[in-house]
Parts: C-alpha cells; structure tokens; sequence
C-alpha cells in the first residue's frame, strides 16, 4: 500500500532536550495531570477539511498545495487516498479523533442519490480504517453553505425547496456519522444569515432554524443515535450579519427554541477574535452557562478581518483555556480539534506534522500551567477575596431576593460612601506571566 508520508515515522515524545523537529517536547499522551493523562484531557483531533483537503488559496489567489493523494482523475480514486492518507497521518501524529464535513470526505455529484452512494462507499472505507488504527471520529457534519444553492443559507433559506435539500443531507451525514460511532455531530451555520434586511424576514428565517434543529434532534432519537449535538458561534464571514455569531447569542437563541437539553456550543478560537472577544472570553461564557461542549482548537490574526485558522502557539490562549476547561470539569463530550492550516507557503507535506505538533505541545505547556494555578487556587483566591462582601449580610441578601429598594437605601444612609478596593489588574497579570 501507498505510504503518503515516508519521510515520517511515528511521532514520540522525547522531552524539552530534544533537538528532533518531529517529536513532543512536551506533549507526553502517557503523563497524568491532576488526574487523567494528558491524551484523556485534550482527545487530540484532527480537522480532515484543512489537512487534507485546504489547498490555501485565499481571497488573492488560487491554493498552493500539491498533495500525492490528490493525484489522478477518478474523484472517487482520489477520496479513498485521501482516506488512506488521513489515517496514515493520525496514527503517525498519535491523534486519537479526527472530524469531517460529509463533503470532505466523499466528493458532491450531480445528484443527491449519488452523492448518497459516495458517502456510503468512503464511509465503509473510513470504518475499516477505523477499526484497524483505533482512531475515533471526535464529530461529524455536514457542508451546507459551498455549493451554489446554500447563498442564501441552508435552514435560513427563503427557498423551503433548498430547506428540505439541506435537512436531506443533515440526515445522510447523521446516518454517516452514526455509522462510525461518532462522538457528536457539529451544526455549522456558514451562511446562516443575511446580507441586507431590504429582502429578509429575520424571525422567520430564525424559526426555521429552529425547525432544522428540531428535525435533526427527533431523527437522532429515531435511530438511537446516542451523541452529543453542538452549535458552533460563527460571526462576520461570509455573511454580513450570523444568527450564530457569538456563544451569548447562541445560547439566547437555545433558550428561546427550547434547545438547551439538546445541544451544546462548539467553540473556534478563531471566531471569538472575529466576533471582538477573546478565547478566554467565549470558553467562560459558555462554562458559566453549562453549554461548554468542544472547542476547535486554533488562532486569528489581529490585523485581519477573516478566518486565519492559524495553529494555536500562543501560550498565553493555551493557557487561559486550559484553565477555564479545568475549571469547569474538563471535557465530558468534545476535545480540542485542530480546526487550523499551514500556511499558503507551508507546502510540504511534511509542515502538516510540525504545525501538529506545535499546537499539541503548546496545549501541554498550556494545561501544566493552568493546572498549577488550580492547584494552587491563585486567581480563585484573588477573585473571592474581591467578592468577600457578597458572603456579608447585604450581598446574601441581595442575592437571595429579600433586599428591597428600601433596605438599600437604609443602608446607604446608615453607612455613607462605600469603600472601593483596586482591581490589581498589573500585579495578577504578573502572576499568570510566572505560571507560564
């Protein structure tokens, strides 16, 4: 059989020492941290999309990459090398999961019924290969926003005809990805929303969103499919105004939908940065509300206004995340998918194993971190110690709904001007700077 990358073996933790460019530093898939090792708190995936699909092209010009697996003319040739050069990549990286848009991995025909006989044809394919490694599908999904007919959105569009397309393909990528044991299934609103309000009728447009959803949740029950559901925030691009843009206003539409029990947010770091947020901020806002799923482990470029999909070195975010995923229990569904690229000038095959590897190892420099910083409850202690008054008699009373507005005024009169304590803002930012 083919081998795609030659040049590689298997990818081995060898210490910080290490000169080797092709091994863990200090990503050790064996060594426990508070409890579970590291490969049980990331669950590693690999995004099939990018890294063996991106050809890097970008708004300028057409992609870069000249893949061995892409050779030939039979697209169905093509996708079982693909296949067979994905599992070749995550067995050498040592990933244990890996996630797919239904297109990825089984080329669109001109026809729904073909294209349903393509994905069942690389489906049973991919099984194989599964069985064969022990390499887990983290997440599926389904392409609903690069064909023509998705311009104008898949379960937002005017169009009930192009509605029913979409819901039809949700349902073969369900059977899909239920037929590979698949952890969850991801709903990615790419073109989820409208470009001007002159020709949009946005409560209707959200109701059958909605209705998808719903859709989607009976047929999972139908089946027996027992997985988790997630919605992931997308904001900007490519269309002017996202229904999902950020995880607030994901989480107010499951409020208002009745889909909280059903689905959680899948998180891109990427889309907190195009949404004017930090990472940190978004895997916060989704902790304290309990719809903390998965994230989709990446970084943007500040100096630019699309989706970079850069790998995360950034210890800094590694670190800020791996606490607040900490913090709030750790994965119970979900993991960290590599939802990144090389970069356009990053054409060997070979760059897909160094920016990996980068990203792994920076998440374990990321969780050693933060797992110091819980250990020893340094912001916990800092943050109770600014709220201490809450525990008082006013803050227990305001929080359990006996104050009134007549109690607060009493108390104004009785105390006089309240004292105001500094934020130490610079001296907790030199604190984190020592954990890293």
């Amino acid at each position: 059989m083919k081998e795609f990358f030659p040049g590689v073996s298997k990818i081995e933790y060898e210490g910080p020492g290490s000169k080797n460019p092709l091994s863990f530093k200090h990503y050790n898939p064996t060594e426990v941290v508070m409890g579970k090792t590291m490969a049980d708190h990331f669950r590693f995936s690999v995004a099939y999309w990018h890294t063996l699909k991106n050809q890097c092209a970008d708004p300028f010009g057409p992609g870069t990459m000249r893949r061995p697996w892409d050779e030939g003319s039979d697209p169905m040739e093509i996708a079982e090398n693909t296949m067979r050069a994905a599992f070749e990549f995550f067995t050498k990286l040592g990933a244990g999961f890996y996630c797919f848009h239904d297109l990825d991995i089984a080329p669109e025909a001109d026809t729904l019924e073909e294209t349903n006989r393509r994905l069942d044809r690389i489906t049973d394919l991919a099984l194989a290969l599964q069985n064969d490694t022990g390499v887990k599908l983290l997440w599926g999904t389904s392409n609903l926003f690069s064909n023509r007919r998705f311009m104008s959105g898949a379960g937002t569009n005017p169009s009930p005809a192009v509605f029913a397309y979409a819901a039809a393909q949700v349902k073969r990528a369900l059977d899909a990805t239920q037929k590979l044991a698949g952890e969850g299934y991801v709903f990615w609103g790419g073109r989820e929303g409208y470009e001007t309000l002159l020709n949009t009728d946005m409560g209707r447009e959200l109701d059958h969103l909605a209705r998808l959803l719903h859709m989607a949740v009976d047929y999972k029950k139908k089946i027996g499919f027992d997985c988790q559901f997630y919605i992931e925030p997308k904001p900007k691009e490519p269309t002017k105004h996202q229904y999902d843009f950020d995880a607030s206003s994901c989480h107010a539409f499951l409020q208002k939908y009745d889909l909280m029990d059903h689905l959680k947010l899948n998180l891109e770091a990427n889309h907190g940065t195009l949404a004017m947020h930090t990472f940190h901020h978004e895997l916060e806002y989704a902790g304290a509300n309990g719809i903390l799923g998965s994230v989709d482990a990446n970084r943007g470029d500040l100096m630019l206004g699309w989706d970079t999909d850069q790998f995360p070195v950034d210890l800094y975010d590694t670190t800020l995340a791996m606490y607040t995923i900490l913090k709030y229990g750790g994965f119970t569904t979900g993991g960290l998918n590599f939802d990144a690229h090389v970069r356009r000038q990053s054409i060997d095959p070979e760059d897909l194993f160094h920016a990996h590897i980068g990203g792994m190892d920076a998440f374990a420099r990321g969780l050693k971190a933060a797992s110091r910083m819980i250990e020893d409850q340094v912001l916990e202690t800092i943050i109770k110690d600014r709220y201490a008054g809450w525990d008082s008699e006013l803050g227990r009373s305001i929080e359990d709904g006996t104050a009134s507005l007549e109690c607060m005024e009493q108390y104004t009169l009785e105390n006089g001007e309240p004292e105001i304590k500094s934020g130490r803002q610079e001296y907790i930012e030199n604190i984190l700077n020592e954990y890293i």
